[in-house]
């Protein structure tokens, strides 16, 4: 678990740099338009919606913004139309990859998973080839100079939380998706700051990398959240903490 969740943090701590190119601002909308095309333009009655509202407001995403990629995505205002498509494929070393995209050309997309995973030791596989390796959870990374196990555990098993793991640095809160809002609100209401809080593929095993393998997995990952179609990347990957934080520095 160490090496996947340290991933994770050093992945959110990233996203700030990210925010200030706008990435963040587009996969947000990008999530916001899919959600509301799949669920109606109400947040009260599609909690994945209510999700993605949350996160843009994270990020102080203003208010006009969110209204229009939710007219976009119900389609009360013209916009491209997004495609949610879930690529599937292993890194070098043999560790599962989940990537999360939404497009509006999938035929393009589809090319350019392959090449990227083509080029940095991997090979994009076929739907259902790993997505067995991994749970939909709702997944909560808190710092753990910011909450004592026993305050938390009380906090989150109350509010439905199923699990609750250490990384030596962060706690990891596990929940299943439907009760992801109410976790989420009793850690903000006992104001207990998060590293992040999403909706996310949790895998079941982890698969231990070193040296080369190691590096080529995080150059992957890496080359697979630049790309602009890609909403997330989940891993099984384990990899010692000292050598993720020498590649990622």
């Amino acid at each position: 678990m160490s090496g996947h969740s340290k991933w994770a943090t050093i992945k959110h701590k990233k996203a700030a740099l990210d925010a200030k190119r706008g990435k963040v601002f587009t996969r947000i909308i990008k999530e916001i338009m899919i959600a509301a095309r799949q669920g109606g333009g109400d947040p009260d009655a599609n909690p994945r919606l209510r999700t993605a509202i949350a996160a843009a407001k994270a990020v102080s995403m203003p208010g006009d913004n969110i209204k229009r990629a939710i007219q976009r995505g119900t389609g009360e205002i013209e916009g491209g139309q997004i495609e949610e498509v879930m690529f599937e494929g292993y890194g070098p070393g043999g560790a599962a990859v989940l990537v999360n995209a939404a497009t509006d050309n999938r035929n393009r997309t589809v090319s350019e998973m392959r090449h990227l995973f083509s080029k940095h030791g991997g090979n994009l596989g076929e739907q259902g080839s790993v997505a067995w390796m991994f749970d939909r959870k709702s997944q909560i990374l808190i710092e753990q100079e910011n909450a004592s196990e026993e305050t938390l555990m009380n906090l989150v098993l109350d509010a439905g939380a199923e699990d609750l793991r250490s990384d030596g640095t962060n706690w990891e809160v596990l929940s299943a998706p439907e009760n992801h809002e109410a976790v989420v609100a009793v850690i903000q209401n006992a104001g207990i700051p998060t590293v992040s809080a999403e909706i996310a593929q949790v895998p079941k095993n982890l698969v231990k990398l070193e040296g080369k393998n190691a590096a080529g997995m995080l150059r992957l990952v890496e080359a697979l959240e630049e790309h602009d179609d890609v909403q997330n990347v989940y891993s099984n990957f384990d990899i010692d903490e000292s050598e993720m934080e020498a590649m990622s520095s």
